[in-house]
């Protein structure tokens, strides 16, 4: 079965929102991520809320190219959480027709952070998109087993979901068991690269990683083939490879184009 093949923000991260949507038809995907929201104060990010003519312009190349939008990020749930902060990234999410919002668990009050987290599927009902919870190993949200706990004791909302990467799968101490278990209605898309498994990296050398280089898929040794067979065979992979030093080497139409080839074993 061919799945729903996604360009993530990270592996276009070079184009603005409109060029990353024709890159998209151009280069073989059916959808786009898009980071309206930067991940930390500061940090990049596709310009697009408060942008009316780009909104317009990039609404324009969803029409014409029959991409659409799968993912926006990123919220992230801190202690200060207020699901109100991110309410322009819910209107810009409706009004692109995107599907999810990928969110990061900032909060080593595990209870605290699975109150927040119900808040904000409650704050998301009316705009029609999912709120993926995605474990990563520097985070409170560690792990896969942790995401599903947080999930569960927020009362399973009907819009929540657990976002799995195969960087976090490979570098936390999620099981292939734990994948299995998670039920698929939480389950709305998933994300492969490649790099170094073990758990034995630092914060800094995790992050580093997830945010600059990752592997093309087979490239490195983390169990990609195990992981999408433990996922369900019809679940949309956003494909999210950045590695500046590989992408300085090739423009964005052949990164793209690369990093789709090289997801193909696995998931196609």
């Amino acid at each position: 079965m061919t799945r729903p093949l996604s360009l993530a923000y990270l592996s276009s991260h070079r184009c603005p929102p409109v060029e990353a949507v024709r890159l998209a038809a151009q280069t073989g995907y059916g959808f786009v991520g898009l980071r309206l929201w930067p991940n930390a104060p500061g940090a990049p990010q596709q310009q697009l809320i408060g942008q009316p003519a780009a909104l317009r312009e990039t609404q324009a190349a969803l029409r014409d190219t029959g991409v659409g939008v799968f993912d926006l990020e990123i919220i992230r749930i801190d202690p200060d959480f207020d699901p109100h902060r991110w309410d322009a990234l819910y209107d810009i999410g409706a009004a692109l027709g995107a599907r999810a919002i990928l969110v990061a668990g900032d909060d080593g009050d595990e209870a605290r952070l699975t109150q927040n987290y119900a808040r904000l599927c409650e704050a998301m009902k009316p705009f029609g998109m999912t709120a993926d919870l995605e474990f990563m190993p520097w985070t409170g949200v560690r792990d896969a087993a942790a995401a599903l706990r947080v999930v569960r004791n927020a009362g399973s909302p009907g819009n929540a979901g657990i976002l799995v990467d195969a960087l976090h799968f490979g570098r936390s101490s999620s099981t292939l068991a734990d994948i299995r278990a998670i039920p698929r209605a939480l389950l709305h898309y998933a994300q492969i690269c490649d790099a170094e498994a073990g758990t034995h990296f630092s914060n800094d050398e995790l992050i580093h990683t997830a945010r600059c280089a990752r592997l093309l898929p087979g490239d490195g040794n983390i169990d990609l083939h195990g992981l999408f067979a433990a996922l369900p065979a019809d679940l949309p992979v956003s494909v999210e490879v950045t590695n500046h030093a590989r992408e300085a080497q090739e423009p964005p139409a052949e990164w793209a184009a690369h990093c789709l080839r090289a997801s193909m074993p696995f998931v196609g």
